[in-house]
């Protein structure tokens, strides 16, 4: 296993949830973190819970906007070198093809597919060769739920990305890391009844019968991290929900 000391860590999307909890293990294992978000406030209590923290590496931030090429330049330019790149932040709306906008329909590839495609595009020339990029996308991917068709391609295409990335970038590694349902931060900015029944339907769905957690989620971040002869894979921290 690789050692993440004195690499550095970018999380894009890192000032909450699962890409914040990825900035927390990586300084806790001697990485400087560089967290990115369009977010300046949010940046700034991330980078402070961290540092408050005591722990061994150090962090810094700077805003981006996945969806703003220019600022992802900038973001990428003030950087000497990346060593491991993740990638969470999007924003999106989800629905049945039949009541959605095709503007709502297409918002999970415009933030979430072009977000990750643009910002490995513009982190490319400052990949460490013995570095990794990490994609998320979503275990919808192979088990699409009832009524959001273009976000289960979306999460597909990400995983193929993913692949497509492995070949070019290599000896870069990329991989993609696709969770199931996770109770955290995203899901608590949804409607409580939205929320319950969404999460009662996936305990049913999934053979461990529970929600995943943001640690869970990555903890699978940092071993494709870790893991130098693991490229062009995707990995389901998903409860089993895959394979009902």
């Amino acid at each position: 296993m690789n050692t993440l000391r004195d690499r550095t860590v970018v999380v894009i999307g890192g000032g909450s949830g699962i890409g914040l909890e990825v900035a927390r293990r990586a300084v806790a294992a001697g990485a400087e973190v560089v967290l990115g978000g369009r977010t300046e406030a949010k940046l700034a209590e991330a980078a402070a819970s961290l540092d408050g923290a005591a722990l061994d590496g150090a962090v810094r931030w700077r805003t981006v906007d996945t969806a703003d090429q220019a600022t992802l330049a900038e973001f990428f330019a003030a950087l000497d070198r990346v060593d491991h790149l993740f990638t969470p932040a999007a924003s999106y709306r989800v629905g049945p093809m039949r009541e959605l906008s095709d503007a709502d329909a297409a918002s999970p590839f415009d933030s979430k597919f072009w977000g990750q495609y643009h910002a490995v595009k513009h982190a490319a020339p400052k990949l460490a060769r013995d570095g990794s990029v990490v994609l998320m996308a979503g275990a919808a991917s192979v088990r699409p739920p009832a009524a959001a068709p273009a976000y289960v391609a979306c999460n597909a295409a990400i995983e193929g990305l993913g692949r497509g990335l492995a070949v070019e970038l290599a000896p870069v590694r990329v991989n993609v890391v696709s969770p199931g349902t996770i109770d955290g931060n995203l899901w608590a900015q949804r409607p409580a009844e939205v929320r319950e029944a969404s999460f009662d339907q996936y305990r049913r769905d999934t053979l461990l019968h529970r929600l995943g957690r943001e640690s869970e989620a990555a903890e699978a971040v940092l071993y494709l991290f870790g893991n130098g002869f693991t490229t062009g894979s995707t990995l389901y921290p998903d409860g089993g929900y895959a394979l009902r």
